[in-house]
């Protein structure tokens, strides 16, 4: 159990309702549903996701809360190293790009605003001049497949002055 498998079987409201009812000494549905007050159907439910989950257990004397497996969870916890935090820009460009194309454009200023320096240096050498034409294809690239279009991509990346046009020649001003 992981956990994220441990939130996700606590997560709903009715499951740990479930899982109280339990730890005070219900064993069975019947039992859960009048403690808690469910439906029997959503007891039940909760039941069958918690014990799926490995949360409970029933060994033929009634449903219980599985506390060495719990225990074993926590000594997992604690032996693996604490996991980094995602770093945020990494995080926003899996969120954006797959495979090495735009998926869509955020709609959020500060987003993207972070993709767009991302597409400059990876696509753009800094003091050099492009051709438009070959702005277009470049950009087209990072739009096959996705929501976006090349020209709205380009004008973003001159709205926010990483590019700079002037006669039809672009060059990177952006960092």
């Amino acid at each position: 159990m992981t956990a994220q498998a441990l939130a996700g079987a606590l997560a709903d409201e009715r499951r740990r309702i479930v899982f109280a009812a339990i730890v005070l000494g219900a064993r069975d549905v019947p039992a859960v549903v009048a403690r808690t007050g469910l439906p029997a159907r959503d007891a039940a439910v909760a039941v069958r996701r918690l014990t799926d989950a490995g949360v409970l257990a029933d060994d033929g004397g009634g449903l219980r809360v599985d506390a060495e497996r719990l225990r074993e969870f926590a000594r997992a916890a604690a032996a693996s190293p604490a996991t980094p935090a995602a770093n945020p820009r990494e995080t926003l460009l899996r969120t954006f790009l797959r495979d090495g194309v735009l998926t869509r454009l955020p709609a959020q200023r500060g987003r993207r605003r972070v993709l767009l320096e991302h597409i400059t240096e990876r696509s753009f050498e800094p003091g050099r001049r492009y051709p438009e034409r070959e702005v277009d294809d470049v950009l087209r690239r990072w739009c096959e497949g996705g929501e976006a279009d090349h020209v709205t991509l380009r004008r973003y990346l001159i709205d926010d002055m990483l590019l700079t046009r002037e006669q039809g020649v672009y060059w990177r001003t952006g960092p």
